[in-house]
């Protein structure tokens, strides 16, 4: 019942950044709730970058730390990740996903808590 699109994405030089969001539609809500966003690079698994829940409690990949930033709106059902000083090793396709669950830091390396996913939005750096 849950659907996620996100956007956003495109193609940036290095150091450079951008803006992804993802739209939450349900028929039905839960006031529990964990959002996340993964990425994942030709050949490589999937990797969480950052999850945020309902009282926006926040969690972020190692590598990540310091130049991405994960938030939401709730009264617009979006969750965004701003994307600072991108690096070569952020060129990948960016994925939201949603679970009924309260987040933990361990969800960012167990993507199969999360049972909604868009279809996802790439990004380049070049």
């Amino acid at each position: 019942q849950v659907q996620l699109v996100e956007s956003g994405g495109g193609s940036v030089q290095a150091g450079g950044s951008l803006k992804l969001s993802c739209v939450a539609s349900t028929f039905v809500r839960t006031t529990t709730y964990c959002m996340g966003w993964y990425r994942q690079a030709p050949g490589q698994e999937r990797e969480g970058v950052a999850t945020i829940d309902f009282a926006d409690a926040t969690t972020y990949a190692d590598s990540v730390k310091g130049r991405f930033t994960i938030s939401q709106d709730n009264a617009k059902s979006t969750a965004y990740l701003q994307i600072n000083d991108l690096r070569p090793d952020g060129t990948a396709m960016y994925y939201c996903a949603s679970t009924g669950l309260t987040c933990s830091p361990a969800y960012l390396r167990r993507p199969a808590t999360f049972g909604f996913w868009g279809r996802g939005t790439q990004v380049t750096v070049s």
